[in-house]
């Protein structure tokens, strides 16, 4: 499987948090763009003030999930927050999930007492309805307690689709995991907020910190 579905989700901290979240996003659709890379958003969740709620969305293209695989987990954000009148600084987090889109060949089997599917109205920014019928889908899978959801499409149907996908294509990087793990004989653990992979620091110094490597970049721009 060459495309990559990704998942990103703001940790606590609200508004910052949420920026920090569509920050992430706006650098893995600039990096597709430079690859020539096609995206599709499969959710899209706005923020309350500013940013993003959660985002799920697809990069296409060769080997695309090769390259991104490693960006799984925690992403750390340090800055003057531009939300804060006093100009403090602030630390965010947000997960960064990757699992490869499934090709046709490759079926997943969910049995259906395994899942409760969920469905209402989906929400745009400061929270309003978007629409008055029950649209937006939200599966939730009891063996794992994985959550999926998708608020894109007003057809139902295609958002139920949407978010089959997404939860066949997370099922399957588990599995994928508990493969590797058991050839090397030691236990991947899920992502926790403590599973911290790199970080951004704006302020008072500019440095980006891969916390595996521990190579760090000075020139955040790039």
């Amino acid at each position: 499987a060459s495309n990559a579905i990704i998942t990103i989700q703001p940790g606590a901290g609200g508004t910052e948090s949420q920026d920090w979240a569509s920050i992430l996003y706006r650098m893995y659709l600039r990096w597709a763009e430079r690859r020539g890379f096609k995206s599709e958003i499969l959710d899209y969740q706005d923020g309350e003030e500013a940013g993003i709620k959660g985002v799920a969305f697809i990069i296409k293209g060769e080997n695309a999930y090769g390259y991104l695989k490693n960006e799984n987990g925690v992403h750390r954000l340090v800055r003057i927050s531009p939300f804060d009148a006093n100009a403090k600084r602030h630390t965010s987090f947000a997960s960064v999930q990757i699992s490869p889109e499934l090709d046709d060949d490759i079926d997943i089997e969910i049995d259906e007492k395994d899942v409760r599917y969920d469905y209402y109205r989906a929400s745009g920014a400061g929270g309003q309805h978007v629409n008055k019928t029950e649209s937006a889908v939200r599966i939730t899978h009891f063996p794992t307690g994985i959550v999926v959801q998708c608020q894109n499409d007003r057809s139902q149907h295609k958002n139920k689709a949407s978010a089959l996908k997404m939860l066949k294509s997370k099922l399957y990087e588990l599995e994928l995991e508990k493969q590797q793990s058991s050839t090397k004989n030691e236990e991947k653990s899920e992502i926790g907020w403590g599973h911290q992979i790199r970080s951004y620091v704006l302020a008072p110094y500019q440095q980006v910190k891969d916390a595996r490597s521990n190579i760090a970049y000075s020139n955040v721009e790039a």
